[in-house]
């Protein structure tokens, strides 16, 4: 689930000023697993494999991204600060965690204390590499 809201904000992030364009993601096998659907605005829409809407997230002038269930119930929040860290709160604005990703690309994720709980890297063929908080591989997926 992190993975994936860690794509997700990426995704809000980086197309925040793109065109309507969709995204759409498949298992190892080539299967249809879901799809992004952005606006204009920066809205994302997720969607199932079935094309049943999952979720929404949308981006605000002060940068914030909130993200909502599919009955548009809010869920959470998350937004980057001028020091580079991107904290993300639960639905009643919480802390549950933030991360930071380094001038190399690498991005590590820190649990609500600031305890260190993960890091993903990124090489050139956007193969993504995960290890936990002590380093140790834990996977890999190919964007």
């Amino acid at each position: 689930m992190k993975r994936i809201l860690l794509t997700l904000a990426i995704l809000v992030i980086s197309t925040s000023i793109a065109f309507c364009s969709t995204t759409t993601s498949y298992d190892k096998n080539g299967n249809k697993t879901g799809s992004y659907k952005t606006s204009s605005s920066g809205t994302v829409t997720s969607y199932d494999k079935y094309g049943n809407k999952t979720g929404t997230y949308k981006s605000s002038s002060s940068g914030k991204v909130t993200s909502y269930d599919k009955y548009g119930n809010k869920t959470g929040s998350f937004k980057t600060g001028s020091n580079g860290v991107t904290t993300s709160y639960d639905k009643y604005g919480n802390k549950t965690g933030s991360y930071k990703t380094s001038s190399n690309g690498t991005v590590t994720s820190y649990d609500k204390y600031g305890n260190k709980t993960g890091t993903y890297k990124s090489n050139s063929s956007g193969k993504v590499t995960s290890y936990d908080k002590y380093g140790n591989k834990t996977g890999s997926f190919k964007k």
